[in-house]
């Protein structure tokens, strides 16, 4: 029988550090009275020991359990949420906090109460609400968090203290390309009507078409949901338009629906057919051909939104809200 291994503690690091116990645990919990040297010193302690402080221990001596919560109110499959969840996780970390996330079962208020009691049954800090849907939205106003909160859109919500991509200039900025390519009757594939980054999206494709004074010759059609699926449906009737030379597309996997519509019905992309997408997915690169497209920082937001939360929590200055700028990415398809 082998011996059971001693999963080594804060009295060891102490040891191996020359410090006190007390000094790791001020070290643990970043208190800004440990001198720089000491605190790499015990810092190369814990690594050499290859120590994992205990989280519950570690609630026990500090009342603290350093966890946000994420409320998700949207499909993780989709790209942009996911990317959302990935960054204020990785943000997190960073900053010395965890992370748990509960997605609601329906976007009422019961679903997204429920939701929230998970999360407040975890002993978070405070919740970062991922509700892109204008209903979800909604719903939230009516729902006392009772801990700090921020809230993570596509795209700003009056009166919340959130953070946000620019998604009107984003859709500017893929608009003013398909313009500057000598396009005029342009063609709008929406996302659904009740995400504000769709809602967003719309506004900003009409009031550049508008400042071209090419407003007679925006097209939106009705909307998609996100996938490929919904898109090359709505682009094989949106297509036989032979007026229509550019489409933008709400979002990237939209866009792969439109090009996929435009192969069927003989318009080569870019000869016959400008396309431009947004969101930048891994794979639209490889799209044929490459995807002209709008990048989101995913990350910066993240960033962004977890020191936001942060400050909240340890009676910091938030600031103000500045939007996340896009970035236009160019490739072939436009």
């Amino acid at each position: 029988m082998s011996e059971s291994v001693r999963v080594p503690g804060v009295r060891e690091v102490a040891a191996a550090a020359g410090v006190s116990r007390q000094t790791v645990s001020r070290v643990l919990n970043a208190h800004p009275s440990i001198r720089p040297e000491t605190r790499e010193r015990v810092l190369a302690a814990m690594a050499d020991l290859n120590f994992r402080p205990n989280r519950a221990a570690r609630m026990l001596t500090t009342a603290r359990s350093r966890t946000l919560g994420v409320l998700a109110a949207s499909a993780s499959s989709l790209f942009g949420p996911a990317s959302s969840l990935d960054a204020v996780e990785t943000a997190a970390r960073e900053a010395g906090y965890f992370v748990t996330v509960a997605h609601a079962a329906s976007l009422d208020r019961v679903g997204l109460e429920a939701a929230l009691d998970h999360l407040l049954a975890q002993a978070v800090e405070g919740v970062i609400v991922i509700a892109p849907q204008a209903r979800a939205q909604d719903a939230m106003r009516a729902v006392a968090l009772g801990v700090p909160s921020v809230t993570l859109h596509g795209a700003g919500v009056s009166g919340d203290d959130g953070v946000f991509v620019d998604q009107v200039e984003g859709a500017r900025l893929a608009t003013r390309r398909l313009l500057a390519g000598g396009h005029r009757r342009i063609a709008h594939l929406s996302g659904p009507a009740d995400w504000s980054e769709a809602i967003a999206r719309r506004e900003g494709f009409l009031a550049e078409m508008a400042e071209a004074g090419a407003a007679a010759d925006a097209v939106v059609s009705r909307e998609g949901d996100w996938t490929a699926a919904s898109a090359a449906a709505i682009a094989a009737e949106l297509l036989a338009d032979q007026s229509i030379t550019a489409v933008f597309s709400s979002n990237d996997q939209m866009a792969l629906g439109v090009l996929h519509a435009a192969r069927g019905l003989g318009r080569r992309v870019p000869e016959d057919l400008a396309v431009v997408g947004f969101d930048d997915i891994p794979e639209a690169a490889f799209f044929a051909p490459p995807l002209t497209t709008v990048r989101q920082d995913f990350a910066e937001l993240g960033r962004r939104c977890v020191a936001r939360l942060v400050a909240h929590i340890e009676g910091g200055t938030p600031g103000a809200v500045d939007p996340v700028p896009p970035q236009l990415v160019i490739r072939e398809s436009a």
